[in-house]
């Protein structure tokens, strides 16, 4: 728990320098060159398949991070970055700029809202907003934000209406250390410490969170 504090203060302590240059992905080059993206994660962003992320309205930052640490999954042999059978593949031949541009233009787009079942609503409430203190566990609106809508200076991402099914793989990743693109471990440490249980309902609960 301190671990993760203390990650986050000094994040957020020193991130606003490295952040002082605009984002300078266009955001008609970059729709332009989403043709291939539209495949699995729609023409809009927002991919029609529930194991593939909603990607419309993200954060750029964190788009261009991920897409940055997919090619590196890739030119590294999965011993850095973030290693995906598919994506790691789509990124691969995509140059700086291309990624700068699709971060851009999907950022400029509007994600689809989802729905919450309300079997879930109060126990995903207080696992969200108060954590469990008892098993070590903090709020995930500590990074995420009482919305959802994460934070595009510390690239933490908008994870209010993703589909729970895309939310679950990748918390259960994080858990079992198969994703570890994470700043200091820290979704890992936290996603160690979650059930089965505790997965679904969160998973569930972003659903709808606006």
């Amino acid at each position: 728990m301190k671990k993760i504090a203390l990650s986050l203060t000094i994040l957020l302590g020193t991130l606003s320098a490295s952040n002082a240059t605009a984002f300078d992905g266009d955001v008609n080059a970059g729709k332009e060159k989403s043709a291939t993206c539209a495949a699995c994660h729609g023409p809009d962003g927002n991919a029609p398949v529930n194991i593939y992320p909603k990607i419309a309205g993200q954060h750029a930052d964190y788009i261009y991070k991920q897409l940055q640490e997919f090619k590196l999954g890739m030119t590294s042999g999965g011993k850095e970055g973030r290693m995906d059978p598919v994506m790691s593949g789509m990124a691969m031949p995509l140059s700086d700029q291309d990624m700068k541009d699709l971060a851009a233009y999907f950022s400029s787009l509007n994600m689809s809202e989802g729905a919450t079942p309300k079997d879930v609503v109060e126990v995903g409430q207080q696992l969200y907003k108060a954590g469990d203190a008892e098993r070590g566990i903090p709020a995930c609106a500590a990074c995420h934000g009482p919305r959802g809508n994460g934070t595009s200076l510390a690239k933490f991402p908008k994870i209010s209406f993703q589909h729970p099914e895309y939310i679950k793989s990748q918390l259960e990743k994080f858990r079992d250390g198969t994703r570890n693109n994470d700043l200091n471990g820290m979704m890992q440490d936290i996603a160690k410490k979650l059930t089965d249980k505790d997965i679904e309902v969160l998973s569930k609960y972003l659903g709808g969170l606006h």
